[in-house]
C-alpha cells in the first residue's frame, strides 16, 4: 500500500513538473508574440507617416517623381510583408527586414533630395513629419533590441535540458534574431 502512493506522489510530482515547464513555453511564446507585435507597431506606425511626408513633398511640383514614386513602392512592400509569430524562420524575418530596408534606403533618398529645396526644408509640416519619422525610427530600434532579447530568452529556455525535451515533442521552435542592415558592419568613407 505504502509504494503504491510513493509511486503515485512521485507520478504526481513528474506530472507537476511536466505541465508547469509546458506552461512556462507557452508563457514564453506568449511574451514573444507579444514583443514581435511592438515592432510591427512600429513598422506600421513608419508606413503611416509616408503618406503625409509624400503628400506634404508633393506640393513641390519640380520635385522629383521617381524618388517619390520609389518610396510609395517601398512601402507598399514592406506593408504586404508580415510574419505569423508563431512560425517565424530566419528566411520570413530576411524577407521582412529585406523589405523593411528597401523603405529606409528609399526614405533615406528622398530626405538627401529634399536637401535641394530650401522652401521644403523650412515648411513646418514637413519638419514635424520628418522629426516624426526620426522618432519612429528610434521606436523601431528599440523595438528591435526587444525582440532580439526576448528571442535570446525564449531560445535560451527551449534549449536548456531538461526542458529542450519537452519543447522537442511540442515544436517549440528556436526565434530568429534581427540583423545589422546589409553594409552597416562597414564603417563610411570620409574624405575631406
Amino acid at each position: 500500500m505504502k509504494k503504491g502512493i510513493i509511486v503515485l506522489v512521485v507520478i504526481g510530482l513528474i506530472l507537476l513538473w511536466f505541465v508547469s515547464k509546458y506552461n512556462g513555453l507557452v508563457g514564453a511564446q506568449e511574451s514573444i508574440d507579444s514583443v514581435w507585435a511592438k515592432v510591427e507597431t512600429q513598422y506600421q506606425r513608419r508606413a503611416d507617416l509616408i503618406p503625409n511626408l509624400v503628400s506634404t513633398v508633393k506640393g513641390y511640383a519640380d520635385f522629383e517623381q521617381e524618388t517619390l514614386t520609389k518610396v510609395v513602392e517601398a512601402r507598399a512592400k514592406a506593408t504586404q510583408t508580415t510574419i505569423d509569430p508563431s512560425n517565424m524562420t530566419s528566411a520570413q524575418l530576411q524577407n521582412f527586414q529585406g523589405a523593411q530596408g528597401e523603405l529606409s534606403g528609399a526614405l533615406s533618398r528622398l530626405l538627401v533630395t529634399i536637401e535641394k529645396y530650401p522652401d521644403l526644408k523650412a515648411n513646418q509640416n514637413f519638419l514635424e513629419l520628418q522629426a516624426e519619422l526620426a522618432g519612429t525610427e528610434n521606436r523601431i530600434g528599440v523595438a528591435r533590441d526587444n525582440f532580439n532579447s526576448e528571442a535570446k530568452n525564449y531560445n535560451t529556455t527551449i534549449k536548456k535540458f531538461p526542458t529542450n525535451i519537452i519543447a522537442g515533442l511540442f515544436n517549440f521552435e528556436a526565434k530568429p534574431y534581427f540583423e545589422a542592415d546589409a553594409g552597416s558592419k562597414n564603417a563610411p568613407k570620409v574624405e575631406f
